[in-house]
């Protein structure tokens, strides 16, 4: 499956990215045993696109979201205290780098605050895919990015307990 080498290969690259082996990440997510979920969103037009939001801003709870959009601009970004309209390119795959690479990271990558907004004339449509642990997984700062000068940042749980607190508004 196309999506699952793609994902792989985008572990690899933030595994190097922070100095560590690169099937580091994949091991701590589970490694073959990786969950996906599919999630079609589809935002209708909207004759007031000023007073409705398509999704409240978030973090998305996985290890990595693959986004396709259709055409319609409406994914926004928090960047630099501002929201900013991520630009389509056609053919393009958007990455959501998850709460749990920024766990795992022990804060070196940080989970995209992310909100989606509505269109006044065209129906708003994107394919995520959520790429997620086991719930049995242990999830918690990798001990090489851990010392004296940076402490763990984060505590070590599995991925169902890490749901349960984001689906319930819990402390992490």
């Amino acid at each position: 499956m196309q999506v699952v080498k793609v994902t792989y290969r985008l572990l690899e690259l933030l595994s190097d990215g922070i100095g560590l082996e690169g099937k580091a990440l994949k091991s701590c997510v589970g490694g073959d045993e990786i969950e996906l979920e599919m999630k079609i969103n589809m935002y209708l037009p909207c004759p007031q696109p000023e007073l409705a939001l398509g999704v409240e801003p978030h973090t998305d709870m996985s290890t990595l979201t693959l986004l396709v959009p259709n055409d319609v601009p409406g994914l926004q970004v928090w960047k630099d205290n501002n929201w900013v309209v991520v630009d389509y390119l056609p053919n393009a795959l958007f990455v959501h780098v998850g709460d749990q690479i920024e766990v795992l990271s022990n804060g070196k990558y940080k989970s995209v605050l992310h909100r989606s907004t509505v269109n006044k004339e065209r129906t708003r449509m994107s394919w995520a895919i959520f790429c997620a642990p086991p719930h049995d997984a242990m999830i918690g700062p990798l001990p090489e990015l851990v010392d004296e000068q940076n402490p763990s940042k984060y505590s070590t749980k599995t991925f169902a307990d890490f749901r349960y607190c984001k689906f319930n508004k819990l402390p992490q």
